[in-house]
């Protein structure tokens, strides 16, 4: 995959992030203002009823507060995700809700575990992971950078904090970086310069010809002397007489 294809800012860069975030607070307002009930769909972890948690639990949230400090990250972080991954982007999104969900239902305590903080951990450990694995030096950066802003996370993943759902961030932290594995080859390549390739030729490089074998440059190449050598068939064409129109020559005659 090149790397035209994934660094490339589109309108759903902000677009898509932009919309799934205001769908969050759309559901947040009618469950505060209609439906209370709403807060109760959250992962119940080994119940049938608790399932339909892992697709409505990124959405649900407990109060203004919680709502308020998975917004920014959510934002960024699929900003990136877009940007940088763009092939891939709905499939972690998706896919991430899904896993990190499962996840959560099959370790979780028995609680109403909501919040879109699993997603959360599934886009910090998929783009650190991603950016490791690429071996490519912007996708690197954004590795440390995601580092420099969410390290401290990682310390959520275990029980630490009361009311906390440390299993949904553990969750969302394995499986991005499950993600980061099978995706490993959708990954943009590092830009390779003729110079790198196997089949790379010095003599043939238009460049290294200026050089001289002390190593001095030459400015101006004397250009190549063609063939000055006829071939035998060129030859072999010049003892062929000329043709004569004949009919041409009759008719003078005649006249």
């Amino acid at each position: 995959m090149g790397n035209q294809q994934n660094f490339r800012y589109s309108t759903g860069v902000v677009a898509y992030p932009i919309f799934f975030l205001m769908l969050i607070w759309v559901v947040f307002w009618l469950q505060v203002r209609f439906f209370p009930v709403i807060k109760t769909w959250g992962i119940v972890p080994q119940t049938l009823t608790g399932l339909r948690g892992i697709v409505f639990s990124p959405f649900i949230h407990s109060d203004m507060e919680h709502i308020y400090h998975n917004s920014i990250p959510l934002v960024v972080l699929t900003m990136a995700l877009f940007y940088f991954y763009r092939p891939i982007a709905w499939k972690v999104l998706l896919y991430g809700i899904l896993l990190s969900g499962l996840i959560t239902w099959v370790i979780g305590r028995p609680a109403n575990h909501i919040g879109a903080s699993g997603l959360i951990y599934v886009l910090v450990s998929f783009i650190f992971f991603k950016g490791i694995f690429a071996k490519h030096y912007r996708l690197i950066a954004l590795s440390l950078m995601i580092i420099f802003l969410y390290g401290s996370m990682i310390w959520y993943v275990f029980p630490i904090k009361d009311g906390m759902s440390w299993e949904g961030h553990l969750g969302g932290l394995i499986t991005g970086f499950l993600f980061a594995l099978i995706f490993k080859k959708t990954i943009a390549k590092p830009e390779r310069y003729v110079w790198q390739e196997p089949t790379y030729n010095e003599d043939d490089d238009p460049f290294l010809k200026h050089f001289d074998e002390n190593g001095n440059f030459i400015e101006n190449l004397e250009p190549e002397v063609e063939n000055e050598f006829e071939t035998e068939v060129e030859l072999e064409e010049k003892r062929i007489p000329p043709k004569y129109n004949y009919i041409y020559k009759e008719n003078r005659e005649d006249q």
